[in-house]
């Protein structure tokens, strides 16, 4: 038994509630793996198991998606060996710690031409991008689509990859400063939330059609805005709710044109464990071939994972946010 730092929550509430404990760490059992993070990412899904919009036990840890090395296999694990290099985006609650016991299954083995630090912004944005491009409404290139928060975790990796892949990205973003990343980023056309009209530009730029799909990871505050963006027929990928919950009455996609809309999960995308791997190795041969270029926004401390938790909330971040144990 060994001891390790972990970031540990006995109730929901503010980050306040985020507290840096010791912990015991023991060997891993029948299909498990002991791993020692380099890096943690932090994401906006943590902040909702935080609040208790997700609610899970108490006391527990947090966070699902850190990069490290292998340091022990339990019985039974055959694929995944001490001195590996490892991502996950799946398991337990408990990534924000310096070393933990967990599920050998969820484990990703990194290929040598992606660093750590990389592989930390990535492992669920980039995955997300992934099944969201590719799975969730695949795209073929040639489409011109609406993608809200451009400039976030999972934003900066859409813009690259819809650039690979010849599709038209309109991107919103709420300051002119996120603007210029985004777009730098290759993302084609960009609207500023805070004094540009969302769905007047995007059928400015379509000709007045609209797009057959909307990505929007924002909700509350920008579900009507996406409803007007679409297309007859077109799907709305309702992906997350950083602004507040969607909420609506169904008869709204008649009224907009016979709509489509999905609210899809990672796990239903990226399991069994054959998916997961072939999702990975499809987002580092991206980043191999110079397709897509990631490195953190920003960089905390585990100690200070609440003030990440306030920069991610106050909308002060660009591209990923990390903790270093």
């Amino acid at each position: 038994m060994s001891a390790a730092k972990a970031i540990r929550l006995h109730a929901t509430g503010g980050p306040e509630v985020l507290e840096l404990e010791t912990v015991d760490v023991g060997e891993p059992g029948p299909g498990q793996a002991r791993v020692r993070h380099s890096y943690v990412a932090v994401n906006f899904i943590d902040i909702y198991f935080r609040t208790g919009r997700y609610p899970m036990p108490l006391p527990n840890g947090l966070g699902s998606d850190a990069v490290g090395i292998v340091e022990a296999v339990g019985e039974g694990v055959t694929d995944i060996r001490p001195g590996d290099r490892v991502g996950y985006l799946l398991g337990p609650q408990g990534a924000y710690a310096d070393v933990r016991v967990m599920p050998a299954d969820v484990l990703i083995p990194l290929p040598a031409g992606v660093s750590d630090r990389t592989a930390s912004t990535l492992m669920m944005k980039g995955m997300t991008a992934q099944y969201l491009f590719r799975q969730v409404y695949p795209l073929k290139g040639g489409e011109t689509i609406l993608y809200h928060a451009a400039a976030g975790g999972v934003g900066l990796v859409a813009c690259q990859w819809a650039r690979a892949l010849g599709v038209t990205m309109i991107g919103t973003v709420s300051t002119d400063e996120k603007a210029e990343i985004a777009k730098a980023h290759g993302c084609a056309h960009v609207i500023v939330t805070s004094r540009e009209n969302i769905a007047e530009l995007v059928r400015e730029i379509t000709g007045g059609k609209g797009v057959p799909v909307v990505y929007d990871s924002v909700g509350k505050d920008t579900l009507q805005a996406s409803l007007d963006s679409l297309q007859v027929r077109g799907t709305l990928v309702s992906n997350g709710t950083s602004s507040g919950p969607v909420v609506f009455d169904v008869t709204q996609l008649a009224v907009h044109g016979s709509l489509w809309i999905t609210r899809p999960a990672m796990v239903d995308y990226a399991l069994p464990r054959p998916n997961m791997l072939r999702m990975a190795d499809e987002l580092f041969d991206m980043v191999q071939r110079g397709h897509i270029r990631s490195a953190p926004g920003q960089v905390f401390a585990l100690a200070e994972a609440a003030e990440a938790h306030r920069a991610l909330e106050s909308r002060r971040t660009t591209g990923a946010t990390i903790l270093v144990p």
